[in-house]
């Protein structure tokens, strides 16, 4: 595995003053990527891969295609750039839920009504989060039918009206 040479000098050899020769050291890194390459194979075989976790989105075959639900079957949250959540279902008022109890009304409105599909409206000046946040939420009480929208100014008025400004 090592092995240590030692080299005389001329000098020690004529019988004169004798210098200590240099050693020098030669080590066999065989064994050593030998070890290597056995720990790497190992740990690849052991290693458990993850599934890439997607969500699958299906998007309309046209752009100019609508889909006409009725509004006892829509439940609408928006979400405003401060993060509070409003929901109303059909024309009914908006009311404010907490973001914590979020799952129990979804929960409790599909049980309620098992063809309810889920309008989520996110401010423009509101964080990402907040849409992802949402949709985890709805992954989480089971729902599958959901769509995204742009919130509209009318949606912003309804908020101010909601708000008592």
């Amino acid at each position: 595995m090592a092995e240590v040479e030692v080299k005389e000098s001329a000098a020690a050899k004529r019988g004169k003053k004798k210098k200590k020769g240099r050693i020098s050291i030669r080590i066999d890194m065989t064994p050593m990527v030998d070890i290597a390459f056995l720990l790497l194979t190992f740990f690849m075989l052991t290693t458990v891969f993850s599934k890439p976790q997607t969500m699958e989105i299906n998007l309309p075959p046209d752009a100019e295609t609508t889909v006409e639900v009725a509004e006892s079957n829509l439940l609408t949250l928006r979400c405003d750039p401060d993060g509070r959540i409003w929901y109303n279902i059909g024309t009914e008022p908006l009311k404010e839920v907490s973001f914590a109890k979020l799952r129990e009304l979804l929960v409790e409105r599909v049980r309620a009504n098992p063809k309810l599909i889920t309008l989520i409206k996110v401010d423009r000046d509101g964080k990402y989060t907040m849409m992802v946040d949402i949709m985890d939420e709805l992954n989480l009480a089971n729902i599958t039918r959901f769509t995204l929208a742009p919130m509209l100014p009318a949606d912003k008025e309804l908020i101010k009206k909601a708000k008592g400004l």
